[in-house]
């Protein structure tokens, strides 16, 4: 087993990856910026490096500091958690050539998923069902209304080379597109540095379920089901659960045999989702777009199948096989996940401050995998995600009825939150049926 481990992340997954790590008996190196000097994630580690600025390109993506950092500590691995370096090719290619173990997929998979073009094509050749869109960028708005027109509205305009709910947009007509496209190709670029634009078909009522990959040392790709997490604001999500209650046996089989062989086309190896949409009228789905890096929402599989992921992805960085057995994959009752924010529950909007008050709820089938604590500051420089509140149980009823006494129990006074979304939206009437879809909060709101 690896025995130093430096995480090149902040907040609640650095502090989650170290938890494994020192489960493991693996030092544990954080690295941090001068605004998370006192988060939990920097005390928790075995040792900790600064290594720049609040602004994460001096920070968190300064791969030259992290790096200078792995050096000067001994780190004999590198985990980039989720966001910032964790899908960056580059990167991934200069750690191994520093001679250090990558905790990830190679920087071949990650550069043939990164582009989303080339990853629908890629999908469609394995027999992967897709979306109706172009399987090449649309070259200038002409080609895009072009596409349209074929693809038939209402279409969605997205970067190439966005993720996390970044880069795309919709557009019902060809007035909108012309908008829309100018738009979206202006903020790739910014953001990016690809202004890459592709056109696929709108699903105006659309559920999105994502499986969990796993590719292991010995060659082979497992899944460990699925996530529903169509609960989300601005293409972003706020919940996760699984199994999804929308998604029959049958309709699981196929689901997962096609994340196998999307991760099989690319000879995929640790952690990594593979995104789909599925029309609930039809029971059809679709390639969206898979993420290589641990997910956010990872701890709801960890319930349903009883493992560790990150230590999975330890093992497999390692060369050794998985603690599971992967031909006898069985999974168990229901988990939700609550992504509590800074942020205003109403408009979503983010709001920042000192962290007063932080009293976390506590019970069976509770877990709170957090990035604060009382006295902490939280920053506007980074992502508003305060922490992750987590609900097992035996069936979906009991893990509901948990949460809203988790969110009840749970205290954060400084900056705004969420909480009250969650305490509402486990009172609606759709999110119980179980029978919700991506608008359901614009829905609510």
């Amino acid at each position: 087993m690896i025995e130093s481990l430096l995480v090149a992340n902040r907040g609640e997954i650095a502090r989650r990856i170290i938890r494994t790590a020192k489960r493991l008996g693996i030092r544990a190196i954080a690295v941090y910026s001068e605004a998370d000097a006192d988060l939990p994630f920097v005390v928790e580690a075995d040792e900790a490096v600064l290594i720049g600025p609040p602004n994460p390109t001096q920070s968190y993506r300064n791969t030259e500091a992290i790096l200078a950092a792995a050096k000067s500590t001994g780190a004999q691995a590198i985990h980039p958690g989720y966001g910032f370096l964790s899908e960056n090719a580059e990167f991934a290619s200069t750690v191994e050539s520093a001679g250090l173990i990558w905790v990830g997929p190679g920087a071949d998979a990650i550069t043939a998923m990164g582009d989303k073009i080339n990853a629908r094509n890629l999908m469609a050749a394995a027999g992967v069902p897709v979306a109706p869109g172009t399987t090449d960028p649309a070259a200038d708005l002409d080609a895009a209304v072009s596409a349209a027109a074929e693809i038939g509205y209402p279409v969605m305009v997205k970067a190439a080379a966005g993720g996390g709910g970044m880069g795309m947009g919709v557009a019902a007509d060809e007035g909108a597109l012309r908008t829309e496209y100018d738009r979206v190709r202006a903020f790739a670029e910014r953001m990016f540095g690809d202004g890459s634009v592709l056109i696929e078909r709108f699903f105006p009522r659309v559920r999105h379920v994502e499986v969990q990959i796993l590719g292991l040392a010995d060659g082979r790709v497992v899944a460990l089901g699925e996530r529903e997490c169509s609960v989300q604001r601005r293409n972003q999500k706020l919940v996760e659960e699984s199994p999804s209650p929308a998604v029959s046996p049958e309709l699981r089989d196929r689901l997962l045999a096609a994340a196998v062989r999307a991760g099989e086309a690319v000879s995929y190896r640790n952690a990594g989702t593979v995104e789909c949409l599925l029309d609930p009228t039809t029971g059809d789905f679709f390639f969206l777009e898979m993420n290589t890096r641990l997910q956010v929402e990872h701890p709801v599989t960890e319930y349903v199948y009883g493992i560790d992921l990150v230590e999975e992805q330890l093992r497999v960085a390692a060369g050794l096989a998985p603690t599971f057995d992967p031909d006898a994959l069985t999974p168990r009752g229901h988990a939700i996940e609550l992504r509590v924010n800074a942020e205003d529950p109403k408009r979503f909007l983010p709001g920042p401050g000192k962290v007063t008050t932080w009293v976390e709820p506590t019970g069976e089938g509770i877990r709170v995998d957090s990035g604060y604590t009382e006295g902490n500051t939280v920053t506007p420089f980074y992502d508003s995600l305060l922490a992750k509140l987590i609900i097992s149980g035996a069936s979906r009823d009991e893990v509901i009825a948990r949460a809203r006494d988790a969110v009840a129990g749970f205290q954060i006074v400084g900056p705004k939150n969420n909480l009250p979304f969650f305490a509402e939206l486990l009172e609606n009437d759709e999110f119980l049926s179980g029978a919700y879809d991506t608008a359901i909060v614009s829905r609510m709101r």
